[in-house]
């Protein structure tokens, strides 16, 4: 692991922010522009995706769980019979294989019962559970320079054994099945573990795939199957090979929102915000920007709840990576020296 925390630390680039955090409280309808017509609605997703909210620093309140804020929002907007449309938009590398169905099934859900049409507009980085998660909007939009694809699932894992017999540290351990201390860190892996926990990897890799067909329905299996070698694409790639319907920014796209409600005339842009969350304009986040121990805090939740991930590794630095890591089973915290 030493040899793994400087070769990380190596290509990390630690971003030193001063993250703004919420207060707490109910979401409130913020107009961003508009005077009248009915809303489209503005829904962030971003970050890694995760059951659990990120760890607090200081003691001060973290960015929220993504699928209770989503939920709360979808359950908001389902009230409103004003709300003409959503655009949800993603900047993600995904997370957890649970969380991702979660959400994408959240957005499903409000699509079935509202019978309201959705666009998903992806930022810098929709990869893996984000890719994921944009597959149950009916039209999905992407910036030029935006990252997208990794379709696929990975199960991290490290072996310790070579380095526990270094330093004359032995395992033992009593289980009540073959398979009941498979993927341990602390030996090597049986030929027989490999297949059985491949056999698991292939059976959420093949709902990855149908979540895609459903949401690419001019695409064959075979196509997807193809795509889905877990490499990521531009967006020109995506485009070309039929993963997302356009390219354009967000004001491209909310006017899509617009076209796919039957929305002739005005119309007002809304998003939901806490006390304290900013809203200044349409590039306003609804959280806190995500900084480096931001960011670690959603990966080690994240880790924490699975091994079995819709994620891009390629979206985290060394320092973030290395946070990560650290929750894994068995491992120790890296040292403030190993991530600078």
């Amino acid at each position: 692991m030493a040899a793994l925390a400087i070769a990380l630390a190596a290509s990390a680039c630690l971003n030193v922010e001063i993250p703004l955090f919420s207060g707490g409280g109910d979401l409130h309808e913020r107009l961003l522009r508009g005077e009248r017509g009915p809303k489209i609605l503005l829904v962030d997703l971003s970050g890694t995706l995760g059951l659990r909210a990120p760890s607090r620093l200081l003691g001060l309140p973290g960015a929220e769980s993504p699928i209770a804020r989503l939920r709360e929002e979808l359950d908001r907007a389902r009230r409103d019979d004003e709300i003409a449309a959503l655009v949800l938009r993603i900047d993600s590398p995904g997370g957890t294989v649970i969380a991702s169905e979660i959400l994408h099934g959240e957005v499903e859900r409000w699509k079935r019962e509202t019978g309201r049409p959705v666009v998903a507009q992806l930022m810098g980085v929709a990869a893996s559970g984000g890719y994921y998660v944009a597959m149950a909007a009916d039209r999905v939009q992407a910036y030029p320079a935006t990252i997208t694809g990794s379709i696929g699932v990975i199960m991290l894992g490290f072996n310790a054994s070579g380095l526990m017999e270094k330093v004359g540290v032995g395992y033992q351990t009593f289980t009540s099945g073959a398979f009941k201390d498979a993927g341990s860190p602390f030996r090597a892996m049986s030929e027989p573990e490999r297949e059985q926990l491949g056999s698991v990897v292939k059976d959420l890799f093949a709902g990855f795939l149908d979540v895609v067909g459903r949401g690419r329905p001019k695409l064959t299996r075979e196509e997807i199957e193809r795509l889905a070698d877990g490499r990521i694409y531009s967006a020109r790639q995506a485009l070309a090979s039929g993963l997302i319907d356009g390219i354009g920014d967000l004001e491209q796209t909310i006017a899509l929102a617009e076209q796919a409600a039957g929305v002739t005339g005005d119309a007002r842009l809304v998003v939901y915000r806490r006390p304290g969350e900013r809203w200044e304009n349409l590039f306003s986040a609804a959280s806190a920007s995500l900084t480096t121990e931001s960011a670690a805090a959603q990966l080690r939740g994240a880790f924490s709840e699975s091994s079995f991930l819709y994620w891009w590794p390629g979206a985290a630095n060394g320092s973030v990576l290395l946070d990560a890591l650290s929750a894994l089973p068995g491992a120790a915290p890296p040292s403030s020296s190993a991530r600078q």
